[in-house]
């Protein structure tokens, strides 16, 4: 990963490229939602809250590396007009690609499982994209193996924005998850869990909040094993690895069987109203397992998306 530079600046975009772009002022500034029922046989000196990524526009928390990595590469003049962004996916990255592709005209190319679910699908096809499939048994690093590959063999035609290793991706959320979470909790954040994906969140709001107070814990949540059913999360040590990955960052990883995430899914749902999705599932088991242990803190960490996009998984909600 790149050091830290702490004079660094988001990339300013070209005169007029996002002009007409009400969505850039969507993004960013998700509530911060209490865990109150599930977590009610904690300490009463423990608080726990998450960060409803949802509520960006295109529905989770991947809109704000997607909208930065865009924007930087448009700056730097690495995306030209008449290219095509490529990069692999499991489903909300390329979300977030196709729904600014779609506002700025930029034609998206997205490697992708064919085991992803039919909502995700639907909507890329709504927004435009185009999906490529790869093996659903090699998982993402299988679309990663195939966005890199054609990104060799045609890099003519694409823009290869490649999440796993572009620092514009920790780069967004150093720059707004991380300042988000001090204000809205008023500097009282003492842990930040996060699910291990890209590494983008982790990364970029973990490093903002070391820096801020070297006291705050910063602990990862990962699968328990390299055959699970969190989509969207990487089991790192079997998995290729991000380049934006840090792994002396975190304090502690905590690994999260597949079962108690979908659990938690349903128990959010049914006792705080919160309908989430599998991702956010196993952060809320994370930052219940960290919390059970404190006397007193305030944990927070990141719900990346809703639960819409699983609707079709029946296995899910009985």
């Amino acid at each position: 990963m790149n050091a830290l530079v702490p004079d660094y600046q988001m990339p300013k975009p070209q005169i007029g490229i996002m002009d007409g772009m009400p969505l850039i002022q969507a993004v960013g500034n998700t509530p911060l939602l209490p865990l109150r029922r599930v977590a009610s046989h904690i300490s009463p000196d423990v608080k726990i809250y998450a960060k409803a990524e949802w509520f960006n526009p295109g529905g989770s928390v991947k809109d704000r590396p997607a909208f930065n990595i865009i924007r930087t590469a448009l700056f730097e003049g690495r995306l030209l007009p008449g290219m095509r962004l490529l990069d692999s996916t499991s489903g909300n990255m390329g979300i977030a690609y196709a729904t600014f592709g779609a506002a700025l005209d930029i034609k998206v190319t997205l490697a992708m499982p064919s085991n992803a679910s039919p909502e995700r699908l639907a909507i890329l096809r709504a927004l435009g994209a185009e999906v490529v499939f790869t093996d659903p048994l090699e998982g993402s690093d299988g679309a990663i193996r195939l966005a890199r590959q054609m990104a060799a063999e045609q890099p003519e035609i694409y823009f290869y924005a490649n999440q796993y290793d572009n620092p514009a991706n920790w780069q967004a959320h150093y720059h707004s998850t991380g300042p988000e979470i001090v204000a809205q909790t008023s500097g009282a954040v003492t842990h930040f869990v996060a699910g291990l994906g890209t590494s983008g969140t982790l990364t970029g709001a973990g490093s903002y909040l070391r820096e801020y107070n070297h006291h705050i814990q910063i602990i990862a949540a990962q699968p328990d094993s390299s055959f699970h059913g969190l989509e969207g999360l990487k089991h790192m040590p079997t998995a290729i690895q991000p380049g934006i990955f840090d792994p002396a960052l975190p304090d502690q990883t905590l690994e999260i069987p597949t079962e108690s995430a979908h659990e938690m899914v349903r128990r959010l749902a049914r006792e705080e109203g919160y309908f989430v999705g599998i991702s956010s599932g196993a952060a809320a088991a994370a930052a219940l397992e960290v919390a059970e242990k404190l006397d007193s803190g305030m944990v927070v960490t990141v719900f990346p998306d809703a639960g819409y996009k699983y609707l079709s998984d029946t296995t899910l909600w009985v």
